[in-house]
């Protein structure tokens, strides 16, 4: 999918950020190679996103798995970064991991200090999706399920849930990687749910307080 929006948002419309912010939230997009991650935050934010795309060559076809994702002429080799101001005083800091297993080192440095995590799938792929659950899960870190829409078979909610052996408490949402609208409609389902653990642990905080 390329980064270009479906909505005709383009980043040059974007408004800078404003003098008076103060408080940086920081989510990080992860998932297989080829799922979306780097057109996601292109979509969403509202600053011209920071990539580290390169071209894919013949060389890397030996490394990397390109199966199902032929259509994929480039590819992060460190992270991408985006920004939205959620308030006056409030910024979310969006980073895109790279797929690839070689770039996995890099994973740990991007979970630092992190609030959450977006785990973006291509259904067509599903078993791509296995190790970043399987990371976030041994982080502790909270995160949602995002399908991307690829055009592939269908497959039901409780499909992907069973394959992926997903905690129903773990929200499990389809959406366009390519829509700005849908892209936000990922970040406000995954803020939802750190706001309902956040508020599920604070009478236990409470209680330990006093």
């Amino acid at each position: 999918m390329d980064s270009a929006t479906s909505d005709g948002k383009t980043s040059d419309t974007r408004t800078p950020l404003g003098a008076q912010a103060d408080n940086g939230l920081k989510i990080v997009i992860v998932g297989g190679f080829g799922v979306g991650k780097t057109t996601l935050v292109h979509s969403v934010s509202e600053i011209r996103p920071l990539s580290t795309e390169e071209t894919m060559t013949q060389a890397g076809e030996t490394v990397d798995d390109v199966t199902g994702v032929g259509e994929k002429s480039a590819t992060t080799v460190a992270f991408d970064f985006g920004r939205i101001s959620l308030d006056d005083r409030n910024v979310l800091y969006l980073f895109g991991a790279p797929g690839q297993e070689r770039f996995w080192f890099l994973w740990e440095r991007l979970f630092s200090g992190t609030l959450g995590a977006v785990v973006l799938l291509d259904t067509r792929r599903i078993d791509d999706s296995w190790y970043a659950i399987d990371r976030l899960e041994r982080h502790g870190m909270p995160f949602i399920v995002a399908c991307n829409d690829f055009g592939g078979p269908p497959h039901t909610h409780d499909e992907i849930r069973a394959a992926l052996d997903l905690d129903p408490q773990i929200p499990l949402i389809d959406c366009d990687a390519r829509s700005r609208e849908s892209g936000k409609q990922v970040l406000i389902a995954l803020v939802e749910h750190l706001q309902h653990l956040y508020a599920a642990h604070a009478p236990i905080a409470e209680q330990e307080l006093v």
